[in-house]
């Protein structure tokens, strides 16, 4: 039997890009149609952007995108307003319930990763933007396929999304772990690490199944092996920018950098 950890308490997981959905696909895609529906072209790479965020909060960080803005204003006449956002995130909602049906497969290794996880005596929790009603069949479909963590805390359990801490504070209430820094924050978006550090966990960022390398397991096969290093090198950058602590490929790996946050613990080490 593995020995119980001594400084780490709890890991804390995004879900699409980072658990489930390989790419982080299901909400690029959703995010692209909405503007798509109102004759305002958006790319993938702005879709991604704000990948992260509360979903509301993302579509007014995409649409005040200056080539966003401008499209908008040239097919409208006028500035989006707050209420063509709400409009939106309206729309929003019941096409990405749709959409997440086909986007909840586990990406490779992820529930034997987190089973070891929880052998090392680690509570398990996880985060994200969606809403607890878009998340209702994930969850389900997460469990069938052996994935089931002590808490979720979702978009509205917060009164702020990510980079704020917040939600991560409720994580913490709602495992009883304390402090911070006995936790691990593993995210596959810039902001992600960023809502880690300022509530002062250690973090863990994801390149290859996640948001900013962008690509389904299906995609990742198809491209060469050296096209695939340069897209994780250049999430990597992103995330090293973000202050990430350290960066692995994905959450199949996570049971090797536990150990290694422990044993820098051991010697003293916070993530500061």
């Amino acid at each position: 039997m593995p020995k119980k950890l001594k400084h780490l308490n709890a890991i804390v997981f995004d879900w699409a890009g980072t658990t489930v959905d390989h790419g982080s696909c299901a909400p690029a895609i959703v995010f692209q149609e909405i503007f798509r529906q109102r004759g305002v072209t958006v790319t993938a790479a702005q879709a991604r952007e704000p990948m992260g965020m509360a979903k509301r909060a993302h579509i007014a960080t995409v649409v005040a995108m200056p080539s966003v803005a401008k499209s908008w204003e040239e097919k409208y006449g006028s500035p989006c307003s707050d209420a063509d956002i709400d409009a939106m995130y309206a729309d929003f909602l019941p096409l990405q319930k749709k959409t997440l049906k086909d986007h909840s497969q586990l990406i490779p290794g992820v529930a034997e990763a987190i089973q070891e996880c929880r052998a090392l005596g680690l509570k398990i929790g996880s985060s994200t933007g969606y809403t607890h009603e878009l998340m209702e069949s994930v969850t389900v479909a997460a469990k069938e396929q052996g994935y089931e963590p002590d808490c979720l805390v979702c978009s509205e359990d917060a009164p702020a999304g990510r980079p704020a801490p917040y939600l991560l504070y409720e994580i913490s209430k709602q495992l009883e772990v304390y402090p911070l820094w006995s936790m691990i924050k593993v995210d596959d978006t810039p902001v992600g690490i960023e809502a880690g550090r300022n509530a002062g966990c250690w973090t863990v960022a994801i390149t290859r199944t996640g948001n900013c390398v962008g690509l389904s397991e299906q995609e990742v096969e198809a491209i060469s092996p050296a096209e695939l290093q340069e897209k994780c090198q250049a999430a990597e950058e992103r995330f090293h920018a973000a202050g990430a602590h350290i960066i692995i490929e994905s959450v199949a790996d996570i049971v090797e950098v536990v150990h290694e946050i422990e044993a820098r613990m051991e010697r003293g080490e916070m993530p500061i």
